[in-house]
């Protein structure tokens, strides 16, 4: 539906769930809503301290954020990644990371050289959003699929998701260095959105970062972060993306036109954050056992989970159509994600989110366990 700007912008998919989400309210014990992953467990006191003790900011903060922010960022990718980044011009923070993915193309000026946006078949609808949004095409094109030759042409940024929201596949670092290596030889800025990588479940160790595959310089190269997932932070929208210096003094230009900044009390908040690893730990964990509980009832129930080696997801598919296995779900009094939501490609599949309390989480694996027997 075109909108009074012009932009052909489709009604909010999520809204299409009412009715699943009607039915399964009607269980007797309550619905179990897996369906969006949005934190649900308590943002941790050491940021919310922060918070409150810059409670008195009464004068405008800057849009390339202060100086400790900036080094608790390079601290963080140092931290987790091993990756050093100049914190004077290659880190920015960002309003949460969906205002980034979706308004990236534009501040790009991609409209204006005539190019469009790639992103994964299956893939965070945002990233097709912000191509609708400034007025490119959106192909869909895989990594391998770009590994394997195919061409870049006409691309002006291309979006890999690793890990996957909303597969949990995880690529590996000669994979991403490959695509990093063929885009830039097409003159392609690659963005990475990693916002699930520190919640890798097969290593001790994060997902790879596109900085860390990127060789010796960063150049046409971002990686997007948010803290949502791993502070439950979403309620704050603290995020920051991190690369090649001449485009982030550019987004950083650009943003500073548009008021595109970070509040100064969340900035501080994200400090606190990013410095504290121990709060991390301790929600992977809780995480971890979610997931442990939630697989073993879905595949008894007759489930298959593919990849979901990382991020807060179990990608699962009964080999039927999506809209099929949630009314089936819907009758155990459980919303889950269509995976159409997330490309053609995805038509088989629903995500099923572990961002749901212990107890909620706990009584869905046990209704799918007695469906099952």
């Amino acid at each position: 539906m075109t909108n009074a700007f012009g932009l052909n912008l489709p009604d909010y998919p999520w809204d299409r769930l009412t009715e699943y989400r009607n039915r399964a309210a009607e269980h007797p014990d309550g619905v179990c809503d897996l369906s969006i992953g949005t934190p649900v467990d308590p943002t941790p006191e050491v940021i919310r301290r922060a918070l409150s003790d810059a409670g008195d900011a009464h004068g405008y903060p800057t849009t390339a954020g202060t100086a400790q922010l900036r080094e608790a960022i390079a601290w963080w990718y140092e931290n987790w990644h091993s990756v050093q980044l100049d914190p004077a011009t290659e880190i920015l923070p960002t309003v949460g990371s969906k205002e980034l993915v979706a308004w990236l193309p534009t501040l790009l000026g991609l409209r204006e050289r005539g190019l469009a946006v790639a992103c994964p078949s299956a893939a965070y609808p945002t990233y097709e959003m912000g191509a609708t949004i400034a007025g490119v095409e959106c192909r869909r094109l895989d990594a391998a699929q770009i590994v394997d030759g195919e061409s870049l042409d006409g691309v002006g940024l291309l979006w890999i998701n690793t890990p996957s929201n909303p597969t949990g596949e995880v690529l590996d670092v000669d994979t991403i260095a490959e695509v990093v290596r063929r885009a830039r030889a097409a003159g392609v800025v690659v963005a990475s959105d990693e916002c699930y990588g520190l919640l890798n479940w097969e290593s001790d160790e994060p997902a790879p970062s596109v900085l860390a595959a990127a060789g010796e310089s960063n150049a046409g190269v971002l990686s997007v972060y948010s803290m949502s997932k791993q502070s439950n932070l979403a309620g704050y929208r603290a995020a920051f993306v991190a690369g090649d210096a001449e485009l982030i003094s550019d987004l950083t230009r650009s943003r500073k036109h548009a008021g595109m900044i970070v509040p100064f009390p969340i900035q501080e908040a994200m400090v606190a954050g990013l410095r504290d690893t121990e709060h991390v730990l301790a929600q992977k964990e809780t995480y971890r056992s979610r997931r442990e509980q939630l697989r073993t009832g879905l595949e008894e129930y007759g489930f298959r989970i593919d990849h979901s080696t990382a991020g807060l997801y179990l990608w699962s598919t009964a080999d039927k159509n999506c809209w099929e296995s949630l009314a089936d779900l819907a009758e155990l009094g459980i919303v889950a994600g269509p995976g159409e939501f997330y490309g053609a490609a995805a038509a088989d599949h629903v995500r099923i989110a572990l961002t749901a309390t212990d107890e909620r989480i706990r009584a869905a694996a046990e209704r799918l366990r007695a469906a099952a027997r």
